[in-house]
């Protein structure tokens, strides 16, 4: 798993299209300990990257929508 890219270089979908792979392939009961456990860490890192960008997301839309209240309250020149 060290070949794969860094949860912070994947697009959000891609990050939780893996992060459901590990669940299955935790939840088969298939693996062996150690791929487990090294399983169990790319998922934690994926779902902190997954909650980083949620949090930048909002930032966004919160930022936006202030912009919109701006411009709905400035007065249009005639």
């Amino acid at each position: 798993m060290s070949d794969m890219p860094a949860p912070e270089e994947l697009r959000f979908s891609d990050s939780l299209t893996e992060l459901e792979s590990i669940v299955s392939a935790l939840e088969s009961g298939q693996l062996d300990l150690e791929d487990s456990l090294e399983r169990y860490e790319r998922g934690v890192a994926l779902l902190r990257a997954c909650q980083s960008k949620l949090a930048e997301a909002e930032q966004r839309v919160t930022m936006l929508m202030g912009e919109l209240e701006q411009d709905e309250d400035t007065p249009a020149d005639e």
